[in-house]
């Protein structure tokens, strides 16, 4: 999957190093908040290499070789159903603040897909879409490197689209954005603004094979829409279908699972956006990184995934699992990331979260176990290597 880079900084060097925070009376109130100006997405010491002259060991910009993105858990509808991987919508419900915000286990979920890039530099000429929620925030910007601005407001979601590619630099793997867009609303004039626990559709199509993807959210609990985003790309152009069926195996060529082409992933392994470590990398066991405490993800209402429909009006045979650090493999320092400070499975601030069944919908976090928990990650790579770098990668699990 994607290896989207992250601004992950102490506060203390975030003006710097490019995790802005400045006084702004942006949001949805009169009130003054801090814009918090990042890259969401994933960095790993073991992966990346440094920014020349940066000031923190926290920060990097660039893959080393053989290396992908970080902590992307993921589901994957399963169709071979022509063009299904060409125009799927996802009827979701989104998540609600509780004792802990949504943005206390990372800054963003999304549902993206691999794209054609024609540009001949991009390695594989294929990219990543991800069409990016940010929870508890108001957007006020989407900027053309990947990046966005936002500013804390509870139980709100706004959304950026950024389309990550990667193309050799010397003897390092640049992550250039090769898009980026805001979701806006009707008249395209402001961010389009969803709310808690609004059911929301998200449409990702191509009108034809050769078609750039578009994107649009329509909201069923306020009744409206956002404008069309059209996915052309500045430098590279239009950023068109790499694949037909939503079948396991039509991966990324550059990432790290074997997958389907279109997914939905919530990105893990960040600090709060608006806590004391803001948008900070961090690993099991580290007791500022909400994202691997049961406590943090049982104290807020969860995602709802009730479904996904493909243009046909058929919905998928499977719905499969991966993610691209061995789930709990991670926890117990046996994936790429490293050595944890967990000594075992279980316990606050070292565990996974996963996806489970509600009855009416597939929901993520500590939910009920029976789509397999935590084991339905495998824990080593053994399916194929992709084109563009050796090495095996983590297999997509049917899990229902």
């Amino acid at each position: 999957m994607s290896g989207i880079r992250f601004a992950s900084v102490a506060a203390v060097s975030a003006v710097m190093l490019g995790l802005g925070m400045s006084s702004a009376a942006a949001g949805t109130t009169s009130s003054a908040r801090a814009v918090i100006s990042g890259t969401a997405g994933a960095d790993i010491a073991a992966c990346l290499a440094h920014v020349p002259g940066a000031v923190s060991e926290d920060w990097y910009d660039v893959y080393t070789p053989g290396c992908t993105g970080h902590d992307e858990p993921e589901i994957d509808p399963v169709s071979p159903a022509p063009r299904s991987a060409q125009n799927i919508t996802w009827h979701v419900q989104l998540p609600a603040d509780g004792a802990f915000p949504v943005s206390g286990v990372g800054p963003t979920f999304w549902f993206g897909g691999t794209v054609k890039d024609a540009n001949p530099a991009k390695i594989g000429q294929e990219g990543f879409l991800e069409l990016q929620f940010y929870p508890d925030s108001f957007a006020s910007a989407c900027t053309p490197d990947g990046g966005f601005s936002v500013v804390q407001a509870p139980d709100v979601y706004t959304a950026c689209s950024p389309v990550w590619t990667i193309e050799q630099q010397g003897q390092q793997i640049d992550e250039p954005a090769a898009f980026n867009g805001m979701l806006t609303d009707a008249r395209g004039k402001a961010p389009f603004v969803m709310h808690a626990r609004d059911i929301v559709d998200v449409h990702i199509w191509a009108p034809r094979p050769d078609s750039p993807y578009r994107e649009q959210l329509t909201d069923e609990t306020s009744g409206r829409a956002s404008s069309v985003l059209v996915l052309i790309s500045p430098q590279d152009g239009p950023l068109t279908p790499e694949f037909s069926t939503q079948e396991i195996g039509n991966a990324l060529d550059w990432g790290g699972v074997w997958d389907t082409p279109m997914v939905f992933v919530w990105e893990i392994g960040h600090s709060d956006l608006y806590g004391d470590h803001p948008e900070e990398f961090c690993v099991p066991g580290q007791t500022f990184c909400g994202s691997f405490n049961a406590g943090n993800w049982a104290g807020f209402r969860p995602i709802r995934i009730f479904g996904a429909t493909f243009g046909d009006g058929s919905r998928p045979r499977h719905w499969a699992a991966v993610s691209d650090t061995g789930g709990k493999a991670e926890v117990l320092g046996n994936s790429f990331v490293g050595p944890t400070d967990c000594t075992a499975y279980g316990g606050p601030y070292c565990i996974y979260p996963w996806f489970s069944a509600d009855g009416r919908a597939i929901s993520f976090g500590v939910g009920s176990r029976d789509l397999g928990g935590v084991g339905q990650f495998t824990q080593t790579a053994t399916c194929p290597a992709v084109s563009a770098f050796p090495g095996p990668t983590y297999c997509a699990t049917i899990i229902r």
